[in-house]
């Protein structure tokens, strides 16, 4: 844990140093982080310490005594296997209680930090939504004392309607605030403002007139009363996979799938009113004049086309020749023109399922993880104790090296299978419990290896023991 600790610290670095947190506000955010670590540092503390415990066992020859006094590894392993059990069942219940409610912590002192500290909701190089107003705050550079100091400086404001009007962008800024006051200076030297100018009149609104002003120096107050009295415990409306239990996962995930359904049943029956494929049945005209006649006749044959179609009979059928040869060009140009905005449809709705679809994924995999991470605790000690019992070797050395080499193995399958079921190409419940059953056959092929007191495997030896089978059975068959 304490390693992990400070792999996150470097993490996060950016966020914590030079923002003028005190020491209390940055030892609640590693506390709050602490249960989340816990995924990656169980299975680690479970894999090394029961090698680092049989390898000392086998070391001193513990176990040759005890299997001379009729001690079987099995037997020797009970007490431990029960622990670890009920230590699968304990996390169990900590990643579904505890890991949430520490991620809801962690969002909330994030986002109250960023409330307190102004300076802190502005990231470097990118847009920030500035929650002490209504607009977006670009900077290339933050320094000085709390990165009080801005470098080339870009405000988009926003009008009621929440539409950018304003554009302010200044060489330098700096941010003046008081713990006593409600009001934060933004105080911009050497820059420019431009301002849409809204007009009633057509004629005027058509030469999209704005305002345009130089300024040596441009301060903006921004009322922080309602931030400023901000508990920095405060809990927030706000919830993602990582932040539920099993019971709201299993709600969310089937409320996610009905209404993703929906949506592609809906969006489908749109494409096919659009498309005009809907079901049609044969009817019988009756001739009057001749343009009615021709009128019938084609839409005859697209009922009984459409007809067909629905029955699933595609035989050949060229409705066009009905159709003079300028009337031809004209449907063949409004079929491009509608299949070129169905396609355009199909690829903007695409994307928005693909985001509903990758949530509805998340939800699956933080739901199966949390039985994947008490199971593997389990899987892992039956890796980790015989792999001890095999090598016959104890202390921080070579345990310490293969216990590392399997939590990697472990530890990568996990999160490639993960990443790989957040965009869908795998299912997501493989995704949670691949890394988990790779190290269940390994566990039981050590656990088998270790109980009938044999090494490691010689693949060596298995091969040449293979080829002297080969050539003893073909002796014995020539003589």
């Amino acid at each position: 844990m304490f390693i992990f600790i400070f792999q996150t610290i470097w993490l996060f670095i950016d966020d914590l140093a030079g923002k003028g947190l005190d020491v209390i506000i940055i030892g609640k955010f590693l506390f709050y982080l602490m249960p989340d670590l816990t995924e990656k540092v169980l299975p680690l503390t479970v894999l090394l310490s029961s090698i680092l415990t049989f390898g000392t066992f086998a070391e001193n020859y513990e176990f040759a005594a005890m299997k001379a006094s009729g001690i079987s590894l099995q037997r020797a392993m009970r007490s431990l296997i029960i622990f670890v059990s009920l230590l699968g069942g304990v996390t169990f219940f900590f990643a579904n209680t505890v890991i949430p409610a520490s991620q809801r912590k962690i969002y909330n002192l994030r986002k109250n930090i960023a409330k307190v500290k102004p300076a802190v909701a502005i990231a470097e190089g990118v847009f920030s939504d500035f929650e002490a107003g209504d607009m977006n705050i670009k900077v290339d550079e933050k320094f000085g004392d709390n990165d009080r100091f801005l470098r080339n400086v870009i405000i988009h404001k926003k009008d009621r309607k929440n539409i950018n009007t304003t554009v302010i962008k200044a060489k330098q800024g700096e941010l003046k605030s008081s713990e006593d006051s409600d009001i934060l200076q933004l105080i911009l030297t050497d820059g420019h403002y431009n301002e849409d100018v809204p007009v009633k009149n057509n004629d005027r609104k058509s030469k999209l007139p704005y305002a345009h002003s130089n300024f040596e120096t441009y301060t903006m107050n921004i009322d922080l009363s309602e931030f400023n009295n901000v508990d920095l415990e405060e809990e927030r409306d706000v919830s993602t996979d990582k932040m539920k239990n099993i019971s709201r996962l299993s709600k969310d995930i089937d409320s996610l799938r009905v209404d993703n359904e929906r949506i592609v049943m809906a969006f489908s029956k749109n494409v096919n009113t659009r498309l005009g494929l809907y079901g049609a049945t044969k009817t019988k005209v009756k001739d009057t004049t001749a343009k009615k006649r021709k009128r019938d006749s084609i839409s005859t044959v697209i009922r009984d086309s459409i007809y067909k179609v629905n029955k699933g009979d595609f035989s050949k059928f060229d409705i066009l020749e009905l159709f003079e040869g300028w009337e031809q060009m004209q449907i063949m140009n409004s079929a491009k023109n509608a299949t070129t905005n169905i396609l355009n449809s199909v690829k903007g709705k695409k994307e928005e399922l693909d985001k509903r679809y990758k949530i509805y994924n998340l939800h699956i995999l933080s739901l199966h993880k949390k039985y994947a991470l008490a199971l593997s605790c389990v899987i892992l000690f039956f890796v980790g104790a015989p792999l001890g019992a095999i090598i016959r070797k104890g202390g921080l050395g070579l345990p310490m090296v293969i216990a590392i080499i399997l939590f990697l193995a472990y530890y990568f399958i996990g999160v490639f299978a993960g990443n790989y079921a957040k965009e869908g190409n795998i299912h997501p419940i493989i995704g949670a419990w691949l890394s988990t059953l790779i190290m269940l056959p390994l566990g039981i092929f050590l656990t088998k290896r270790a109980t009938e007191d044999k090494g490691m495997v010689n693949f060596g030896a298995i091969i040449v023991d293979f080829f002297k089978g080969i050539f003893k059975k073909k002796k014995v068959s020539n003589s």
